[in-house]
């Protein structure tokens, strides 16, 4: 009898395992991602040093769309790689896009270590976060530069990381080509729609074949009311609900008057710089940092600056983020028999945000929004891409700007990132 049951256990067990067993999933021999961006209001997509320009008298940009397109595959190009994309009617941008494959090139020094004969970094970082007239208690936190650069990480600075998919990458994959890039880099025209089929074939790469509905098309641009400040001094920043936004971020940057400091504000209920959040971040992570207080929940329609960071801003510069929702597509689909292999052959990721910028001044929205209405008529052939940054010389730009520079130098690798 003994002998039976145990029988009768052991099939059991090797049933259980068999129906446990783990479906083969091998990767996708192409892999294709577009970064779609509507930015809009005054300084959108400009780096550190333009947008430090802009708080010391610059110009900013007006409202337009921009996309990066990304291919990678396994396989080797049969001859010099070829690749592109052909796009919808909609786009109005021509029959297709190059997906350009780069040169490689040396890979550059690393520049953890201060050159010879320059000087460490002076000044400070003081991080500030939260919406409200007041500030929270324990703020600011703050990092001496020199310290950082002398290898002291402080103890009480908290920065989160977020989750993602790994994309594609120039030297990441045995085949890459993007756009734009030298040999096609014409702006995305005002109105240009994403919808329709496309499709992507190159000389590396299976043809992959998709379309796009509404849902994923370029996302609406972030709107602001005029700002005005409160009695405390605060800055009441105010913007229309941007529709299929996941949810909202905003953080602030200046460097205060008269000292080697600069000053970082972010919209987080919790302490965070905010660095990795201005880019795309997916829906999954959205919501997760909504439940830790990080992101603003998508019903959000306003966020007070406090009046002591308005303070020690000046007219500081507000970076403005409303995350969108990605479309993720591989083909074939998984077979539903797990003993059966998923022989992935592509797969496309549509990835989609609403950026904007602004002076934070009174009366500042206005003139942004006056911008993005003026690029709206414009017609498309006037809209120019935005040239390449040039590197900076030495000894140019403002002391304060070089503090700026040397000191967030200092913190590379403070983050991961």
């Amino acid at each position: 009898m003994r002998t039976r049951a145990a029988l009768l256990l052991s099939g059991l067990a090797l049933a259980f395992a068999a129906d446990a067993q783990q479906q083969v999933v091998r990767p996708p021999i192409a892999v294709y991602w577009m970064s779609v961006d509507t930015m809009s209001g005054m300084g959108a997509g400009m780096n550190v040093a333009s947008m430090m320009g802009a708080m010391m008298g610059g110009s900013g940009d007006s409202s337009t769309r921009a996309m990066h397109l990304e291919l990678s595959s396994s396989q080797s190009a049969s001859g010099e790689p070829r690749a592109a994309h052909d796009i919808p009617s909609g786009l109005n941008m021509g029959p297709s896009l190059p997906l350009l494959s780069p040169r490689r090139a040396a890979t550059p020094g690393r520049d953890e270590d201060l050159p010879e004969g320059m000087e460490k970094p002076k000044g400070r970082m003081k991080i500030y976060w939260g919406c409200g007239d007041t500030v929270g208690a324990g703020q600011p936190v703050i990092i001496d530069f020199a310290k950082v650069a002398a290898g002291q990480r402080p103890a009480n600075l908290v920065s989160r990381r977020v989750a993602g998919a790994s994309g594609p990458a120039a030297g990441k994959n045995r085949t890459y080509g993007d756009w734009p890039n030298t040999e096609d880099s014409k702006a995305v025209p005002a109105g240009a729609s994403l919808r329709g089929e496309h499709l992507v074939k190159g000389n590396y790469s299976p043809e992959i074949k998709f379309s796009i509905e509404e849902r994923h098309d370029f996302m609406a641009p972030v709107s602001f009311s005029p700002l005005a400040k409160t009695p405390s001094g605060g800055m009441q920043v105010q913007w229309k609900a941007v529709p299929s936004a996941t949810g909202y971020f905003a953080t602030a940057m200046g460097a205060v008057e008269g000292s080697n400091d600069v000053v970082m504000w972010s919209s987080s209920e919790v302490q965070e710089m905010g660095g990795a959040l201005m880019g795309f971040v997916p829906p999954a992570e959205v919501a997760r940092l909504i439940r830790e207080k990080v992101v603003m929940p998508p019903q959000t329609t306003e966020c007070t600056v406090p009046g002591q960071v308005v303070k020690e801003l000046g007219t500081g510069f507000l970076r403005f983020v409303a995350y969108g929702g990605e479309l993720n597509l591989v083909h074939p689909p998984r077979p539903r028999d797990i003993k059966q292999p998923w022989e992935q052959v592509w797969a496309v990721k549509v990835r989609l945000k609403s950026s904007a910028g602004l002076m934070l001044a009174e009366g500042m929205a206005d003139m942004s929004r006056d911008a993005a209405g003026r690029a709206e008529r414009a017609p498309a052939q006037a809209q120019q891409p935005e040239p390449p940054s040039q590197p900076q010389q030495q000894g140019s730009g403002s002391p304060v700007e070089q503090g700026v520079q040397e000191g967030l130098k200092a913190l590379k690798g403070l983050f991961g990132r």
